[in-house]
């Protein structure tokens, strides 16, 4: 299935900007849907999202034609459940230091929820809210997967992209020297072209 949009999901910043160095270079071969979170980021709330529930059907309304989810962090665990659940829609995923609905604890990763509560008292309190383990769905995933980390990221090490890596049928991890857990925004014009690559354009169509 040949991709027709890219729909990029931001993580706990819930800003759309944040997907933008990225999609503004693949924006000559696909187009770019960049996706906010509602009261995060200074999104307005929406009364009805109230659970990551509601933040997959929101992103598999927007899916009216094939796409790839380009996914950030906390965004990476909707854009995983949004992947089994629109099987006929997605048809590659981008994930960026995110759990990818696997526990990060196991690995070492740091809580991040206390901190982002401190720094973000007014979001949601579905923001903060436990994730399902989705271990037993990621097998069944067979899209072309790209995972994107940062080699010494707290939040999500090194070893969570390595295991996804192994669960997903048809992945490829990238890491760059890097302890921030916004790596894909830090190195933007690499990443834009890897994901070209997995998208089947070649890398001279990425726009710097």
């Amino acid at each position: 299935m040949s991709v027709a949009q890219l729909v990029f999901l931001p993580g706990m910043s819930g800003d759309a900007v944040f997907w933008q160095p990225v999609a503004s270079q693949l924006a000559a071969s696909h187009d770019a849907v960049l996706l906010g979170w509602p009261g995060l980021g200074g999104n307005p709330p929406d009364p009805a999202v109230q659970s990551y529930d509601d933040l997959v059907s929101i992103v598999i309304d927007r899916l009216d034609r094939p796409s790839a989810l380009v996914a950030q962090s906390m965004g990476g665990y909707v854009a995983v459940r949004v992947a089994a659940a629109a099987r006929d829609r997605v048809t590659h995923l981008v994930l960026a230091v995110t759990s990818g609905g696997v526990d990060l604890g196991r690995f070492g990763g740091t809580d991040w929820r206390p901190g982002s509560r401190a720094a973000h008292p007014d979001a949601p309190e579905w923001a903060f809210a436990p994730t399902a383990d989705l271990t037993d769905v990621i097998g069944s995933i067979d899209v072309p997967v790209l995972l994107v980390w940062a080699a010494d990221d707290p939040i999500s090490p090194l070893p969570v992209g390595e295991h996804l890596a192994e669960l997903f049928p048809n992945a490829r991890l990238v890491s760059y020297p890097s302890d921030d857990h916004w790596v894909a925004r830090l190195h933007a014009d690499d990443v834009a072209r890897e994901i070209a690559v997995l998208l089947g354009s070649s890398s001279d169509q990425v726009k710097l």
